[in-house]
């Protein structure tokens, strides 16, 4: 079998069951298959395909079908110009959180600062950080072993072991040290919405990494009230939150001594994330 075959009986494969991105999803899965980029297989379309590669191809196409995300297929997803090991056990990064580094890189570049990221999963957030902010440390925690193990192995690709420690603990075992900012993105979703997500997401993605509990403010609140004992005076929290919660999040930080400074709109405009300092 050709290539331009292999991606046609993908893609007719890929369309009935009603995914989308048939096209592109079959010319990258039969990349993945081939160890060669979607780009060098679309100028070789006549390249033979060995019957053992079919059989992994389908084996993908299989999975995708099912509505298994392709960055865990993968088993990667790129983010800030890099490419994150991702598993089951970490979220897949989102373009969304690209805003938050952006506007933090503006706030913080050349500065040497201390960087807490909490439910770091894949890493993504306090790599991308640290990997612009060249004078600057950071620590990773995440309620989930395999997630570190993950964090872990993105930052020794990058070479930033040495900058970044990642620990298998939850919000409340982090003390005894203070940082210049906090960072976090963590599960803002009301519980019963969760039915209501796509089944990419609500089947593959982590639960505990999604789901926020009755108010989907649970998490929010225990960072904020958290951050209060180890934020640096003036230091900053930048949280990325929920469509429609920035107000009950903004009550909440001011109840607790923070002042709001911005706020990000993601691609829908809807606020995405908000930065406040601790008085």
């Amino acid at each position: 079998m050709r290539a331009l075959e292999a991606i046609k009986i993908g893609s007719n494969l890929l369309k009935e069951n009603k995914i989308p991105s048939h096209i592109l999803d079959s010319e990258i899965l039969l990349s993945k298959t081939l160890g060669k980029s979607r780009e060098e297989i679309l100028i070789n379309l006549e390249q033979k395909i060995t019957k053992k590669n079919i059989s992994i191809f389908k084996t993908y196409l299989q999975r995708r079908s099912k509505n298994e995300p392709i960055a865990y297929i993968l088993e990667e997803k790129e983010f800030w110009s890099k490419k994150f090991k991702v598993s089951k056990d970490t979220l897949i990064p989102r373009p969304e959180t690209e805003l938050l580094i952006d506007k933090l890189l503006k706030i913080y570049r050349g500065k040497k600062i201390s960087i807490l990221d909490i439910g770091t999963g894949s890493g993504c957030i306090i790599i991308s950080l640290l990997s612009s902010l060249t004078k600057s440390i950071g620590i990773g925690v995440d309620i989930s072993k395999n997630a570190i193990s993950v964090a872990k192995n993105n930052a020794f690709k990058y070479k930033l072991s040495n900058k970044v420690k990642f620990f298998n603990k939850t919000i409340d075992d982090v003390f005894g040290k203070k940082f210049d900012l906090i960072v976090s993105n963590p599960p803002y979703i009301k519980r019963k919405d969760i039915k209501n997500l796509s089944d990419d997401i609500k089947r593959y993605e982590p639960r505990m990494a999604l789901d926020g509990g009755n108010d989907g403010l649970d998490l929010i609140k225990k960072v904020i009230y958290k951050s209060k004992n180890i934020l640096k005076i003036k230091g900053l929290l930048a949280l990325e939150i929920g469509n429609e919660q920035i107000k009950k999040v903004s009550k909440i930080l001011i109840d607790n001594n923070f002042r709001v400074k911005h706020v990000i709109k993601d691609y829908k405009n809807n606020v995405r994330c908000v930065f406040a300092y601790y008085k």
